[in-house]
């Protein structure tokens, strides 16, 4: 993601190695940006923000309880808790999404 090669010149570390083109350093997973000199111009990203989410929708929702299983029991166990609708999972995982 581009957000991700947003890094000020002092900030980056090198991925690649000297003469790297963009195409090969893109190939390999870094940030390419020639734009600075004498900082490496292909370097690491930042790494990807995730955040964790209650799925919204019920028949998505992955089982982490048991029948009758409580609120609190359920939210001890870092899931979700929705005690709707009837016949899906009220304890639940959580959904990791990027940011």
């Amino acid at each position: 993601a581009k957000c991700q090669c947003k890094l000020l010149p002092k900030e980056r570390k090198n991925c690649g190695y000297p003469g790297i083109s963009a195409a090969e350093c893109k190939q390999i997973g870094c940030c390419f940006n020639a734009s600075t000199p004498s900082v490496p111009w292909c370097y690491t990203p930042k790494p990807k923000k995730v955040r964790k989410v209650c799925p919204s929708d019920p028949y998505a929702r992955i089982n982490c309880g048991y029948p009758g299983i409580k609120a609190k029991d359920c939210t001890k166990k870092g899931c979700c808790f929705r005690a709707r609708p009837a016949g899906v999972p009220w304890c639940f995982y959580h959904r990791v999404t990027e940011e």
